[in-house]
């Protein structure tokens, strides 16, 4: 009986390895590989031909997309949870504004990568076309007093309603008393500008991901003394 006559004949649960020279003509082309592990169930009375390597290949690739995926997404809820947990040390009109404009800049910014900053001043989410801090082109920056849309070239954006504030050599922010604010003309028009000249661009498709950069352990209080 011949090996793989016996491999279809099997009625429980085993491990195989098998090599090139036990099945002579099946490894051809890109899958002639020295050793190929394969581990399948097969029932009793069940007599399906062994798979083909070709078979097995994607049957392997298909079971890793799965799981990077998943891992990806529970890494993407436990970056929520971290999330939550941030803004939450806030008062609860600002901590309803921080929700509200990044709802807003989320969808506008769809493929960017959001960079979140726990720090010592502010807290902060950056709006990244890379998961480079250098490749971030706006960010929502909050503190006790309130909350900002900072541009992080904003010193060489075109400003002609004088909205910017701030006198670095490169940062620049305006002040956003509501997610309203974002849908002014003029401040569509510095959010687009600052788009247009980012050096590395947005991708075209795709959605961004959630990165928790650092943590502060001593961080100034979110809420004011009063509350």
């Amino acid at each position: 009986m011949g090996a793989r006559e016996t491999l279809g004949r099997v009625g429980c649960r085993r491990n195989w390895s098998c090599r090139k020279r036990d099945f002579p003509g099946t490894f051809t082309g890109g899958y002639g590989l020295a050793v190929m592990r394969l581990s399948w169930t097969s029932r009793k009375g069940d007599h399906k031909a062994l798979y083909s390597p070709l078979n097995m290949a994607l049957e392997a690739d298909a079971l890793a997309m799965k799981t990077s995926k998943r891992i990806a997404l529970q890494a993407d809820a436990t970056g929520e949870r971290q999330l939550a947990g941030f803004i939450e040390k806030f008062d609860s009109k600002n901590a309803a504004l921080i929700r509200s404009v990044r709802k807003v800049l989320r969808k506008r910014l769809s493929t960017a990568n959001e960079l979140v900053y726990d720090n010592y001043n502010f807290f902060v989410i950056g709006y990244c076309s890379t998961e480079r801090p250098s490749d971030c082109i706006l960010s929502i920056a909050a503190g006790a007093n309130g909350v900002g849309l900072s541009f992080y070239h904003g010193a060489t954006l075109p400003d002609p309603h004088k909205l910017l504030l701030g006198s670095g050599s490169q940062n620049r922010f305006i002040r956003i008393e509501s997610a309203a604010t974002l849908s002014r003309p003029e401040v569509e028009e510095l959010i687009a500008a600052a788009i247009q000249q980012a050096e590395a661009p947005l991708p075209e498709s795709g959605r961004g991901k959630l990165v928790i950069r650092s943590i502060s352990k001593k961080q100034r209080p979110r809420r004011k003394d009063s509350e």
